[in-house]
């Protein structure tokens, strides 16, 4: 199984005294010498940690870059022009600290206007169009959907190759003692997305809230080909640096 990590917060360091370090170019390199296998980033449209600067530098480094973002003509655009090797579409709300669900993909289908064909929901809504542009360029899609039946069936109609499955209720239930029916319950829950997406031709990923002692659980999904994890990473490298924190969490993994 993969490991992605999420350098967003070694730009949040930066960006709370406006300073030149520390450069999530040079934690990107330091992940990956701890074996990391792609770095993560998340262009937020108000710009609060990685700068469009930030990925421009990203992309020149050989490695993979999953490029997260909103469903936004502006982010778009830049990813057109980025040509990373996977867009991630997320839910973007300017209040939250951290992103807080999946993407709605059931709804935008739903509510799309269908004039180019109406036996096809998906062909003439917004998000359809926007992988249909990001496909053409090789870019590789994937949608940040929670792990329901409707969501993943929408994500496959939309022409995704992608999902990733966001694991927060999962991680949620397992940092409270005595809820370890919570977390029985979400691990099942998360395994039939898993198998249904698979089902459906899909490939997934899995992320959000994962840390050292959560993320065995869901290592052990089988289908499951990559889990992206950020926080808990850079949170330990405080203690012991980038490199050893990613070793220790490809320990966990394996």
């Amino acid at each position: 199984m993969r490991l992605g990590v999420n350098i967003d917060h070694i730009a949040t360091l930066r960006q709370a005294r406006q300073e030149a370090f520390p450069d999530p170019v040079a934690a990107a390199k330091e992940v990956l010498a701890g074996g990391a296998d792609g770095i993560v980033c998340h262009l937020r449209e108000d710009r609060r940690h990685i700068q469009d600067d930030d990925v421009k530098r990203l992309k020149k480094l050989e490695a993979r870059l999953d490029f997260e973002m909103a469903l936004t003509d502006e982010m778009v655009g830049i990813a057109l022009r980025l040509k990373p090797e996977m867009v991630t579409l997320v839910p973007e709300k300017r209040q939250e600290i951290t992103t807080e669900g999946g993407l709605d993909v059931k709804s935008q289908i739903q509510n799309s206007k269908f004039k180019t064909n109406p036996k096809s929901k998906a062909l003439s809504s917004k998000l359809f169009k926007v992988i249909k542009k990001l496909k053409k360029e090789k870019i590789l899609v994937s949608l940040f959907i929670d792990p329901e039946e409707g969501q993943i069936k929408a994500a496959a109609e939309a022409g995704a190759e992608f999902i990733e499955i966001h694991t927060g209720r999962f991680a949620q239930a397992s940092y409270v003692r005595g809820r370890s029916s919570g977390v029985k319950q979400e691990l099942i829950i998360i395994k039939k997305a898993v198998q249904l997406a698979k089902d459906l031709g899909l490939r997934v990923n899995a992320g959000h809230g994962l840390d050292y002692n959560n993320v065995r659980a869901i290592a052990e999904i089988s289908g499951i080909e990559e889990l992206n994890i950020g926080y808990s990473i850079i949170a330990r490298a405080v203690f012991v640096g980038l490199k050893q924190a990613v070793k220790e969490m490809r320990r966990a993994i394996r």
